[in-house]
């Protein structure tokens, strides 16, 4: 079972997903918060395997607590994502650099919320949706002038352009397809990167390859 932990000050919203996640079969609210600050204190109670925040909530908003699980090394296995009403909210691209493994919009439909909560707890990053991309494409358009990210100088040339397919928001299979070598390779380049980088999974990787100036914003 997928353990999931719902956070938004809205109990109506909160019972709506909670309705649908549960309907999966193969997923289980385990708790619910009405601020980041339980949120917070909820999963390092009872280690949720995703943990669903609003970006918006009082006392301590979906940022802050993200930063702060992020921020600690038992809850590491925690995925954070952010949900929002808007698609080109001005707050994710601060939660992924915080360490949240992606974002979804409210409005989303039922099979993408179990789908992306699947994802999420199998260690990957929500970034495939193109409004994803256009999200940071957005963000990084007019950003002070880039500099390199730590430890981007000690990638290899091959793992350079992994990272900056993976910035597009492409698979690893579609990588694979790409430059024509096989998935595990691939696998093992995104893998090395992560430990190089210091980042937490993919989607951190995408904030590296973006601040860096690896990635042009608007250009695959």
């Amino acid at each position: 079972m997928i353990r999931v932990l719902l956070a938004d000050d809205q109990p109506l919203i909160r019972a709506g997903f909670r309705a649908l996640l549960e309907m999966a079969g193969d997923v289980t609210v385990v708790a619910e918060a009405g601020n980041g600050g339980e949120a917070v204190e909820l999963c390092r109670a009872l280690r949720p395997d995703v943990a669903l925040l609003d970006v918006r909530m009082p006392l301590l908003d979906g940022i802050q607590a993200t930063r702060r699980i992020g921020a600690d090394p038992e809850l590491d296995s925690v995925r954070v994502v952010i949900l929002t009403n808007y698609a080109l909210d001005e707050y994710v691209f601060a939660a992924l650099r915080a360490g949240a493994s992606g974002f979804l919009v409210k409005d989303i439909e039922p099979a993408d919320l179990l789908q992306s909560v699947r994802v999420a707890a199998g260690g990957e990053a929500l970034l495939s949706p193109s409004v994803t991309r256009r999200l940071i494409e957005e963000y990084v358009s007019t950003p002070p002038r880039p500099v390199p990210g730590p430890g981007l100088d000690r990638l290899t040339d091959r793992e350079r352009e992994v990272l900056s397919l993976v910035a597009t928001g492409m698979s690893n299979e579609e990588i694979a397809g790409h430059l024509t070598i096989s998935h595990a390779t691939v696998k093992t380049h995104v893998s090395r990167m992560l430990a190089k980088l210091g980042a937490r999974d993919r989607a951190q990787l995408v904030v590296h390859a973006y601040e860096s100036g690896l990635v042009t914003p608007g250009r695959r």
